[in-house]
């Protein structure tokens, strides 16, 4: 195939966005996002949009493209997503994807895993537990069902939770167990690009992040939303102790730091989830993007050599 998906993945706020846009224009493309957190149109400072001249660089897909009103998943975005792929293929042999989403960056690369049907009744004792116990709960369950589940899955994120729990539960099996090692079949070849950085550089990184979203106005944006604090897509990093704050059950100290170390663990998962994955081509943050585009070619040329 002459067609080439190239995805690049990492942590939260490693840089992903600056490289997707610079091979975008090398390769005078388009760019798909796949970071779930910022498909939503009310989510924008807390999800880290790229800014208004980012998505002016370079044409961008599925970003701010729904509400938070809204019903949508995985399933629905590997379609959405497959859709607009082969619709950018007919005018491209290379298109960008990006974003730190696993499940999602999955779903287009591999497809979605088969799972069995469970007794509905096991979700609603579940969301009735999360009600009366917390989410911690939920967390314990897990792990004790499900332990190598439980060190990929993003634990602040009840919804993901539930799922697991259902399906080992209803099932009687690992949720991860189901995880499928097959792919489907594609109409691109992918090249994976990971971008990485010191542990603490990283959480540096993040931490500047969050005091920056903190200046441009998370806190009023958040206080827009909490009337709507139960939906699904706000369940999520810097918002929910946000809301918390609001419910008076902290400081905005405390809040704040909260955000600080929920997306740091935030993003060790990130790299749990990635480094499992022995395709991707790793890079240090500051690796001189010309470099990256010479590994890319030459990893396009020898396809092309060895299919001629």
């Amino acid at each position: 195939m002459s067609k080439y998906l190239i995805s690049i993945v990492g942590a939260t706020a490693i840089g992903k966005t600056a490289l997707s846009i610079q091979l975008a224009q090398h390769f005078d493309t388009e760019i798909i996002s796949s970071d779930s957190r910022q498909f939503f149109k009310e989510m924008k400072i807390g999800t880290a949009v790229p800014s208004n001249e980012e998505l002016s660089a370079a044409p961008h897909h599925f970003i701010q493209h729904i509400s938070i009103f809204e019903s949508y998943n995985v399933g629905q975005f590997e379609k959405d997503a497959i859709a607009k792929l082969d619709e950018l293929f007919s005018k491209y042999d290379v298109v960008i994807m990006v974003g730190g989403s696993g499940l999602y960056v999955d779903a287009v690369l591999r497809g979605l895993d088969d799972f069995p049907k469970v007794d509905p009744k096991i979700r609603e004792e579940l969301n009735e537990k999360l009600a009366q116990e917390g989410i911690e709960s939920l967390q314990t369950m897990l792990q004790k069902l499900d332990p190598h589940y439980y060190k990929r899955v993003a634990l602040e994120n009840p919804h993901r939770l539930i799922r697991a729990l259902e399906i080992s539960i209803g099932s009687g099996k690992p949720y991860s167990s189901f995880l499928k090692d097959k792919t489907v079949t594609r109409n691109f070849t992918p090249i994976k690009i990971g971008l990485t950085a010191e542990r603490e550089l990283m959480y540096s990184r993040i931490n500047q992040r969050v005091d920056n979203m903190i200046k441009e106005g998370l806190l009023e944006e958040a206080k827009s939303l909490y009337p709507y604090k139960d939906l699904n897509a706000l369940q999520t990093v810097g918002y929910r102790e946000l809301f918390a704050y609001f419910d008076g059950k902290s400081t905005l100290e405390f809040a704040v730091s909260e955000i600080k170390k929920n997306t740091r663990r935030f993003a060790k998962r990130q790299g749990t989830w990635f480094r499992k994955d022995e395709e991707i081509l790793w890079f240090d943050y500051q690796e001189r993007v010309e470099n990256i585009i010479d590994k890319i070619q030459d990893i396009m040329k020898k396809r092309y050599e060895s299919t001629d």
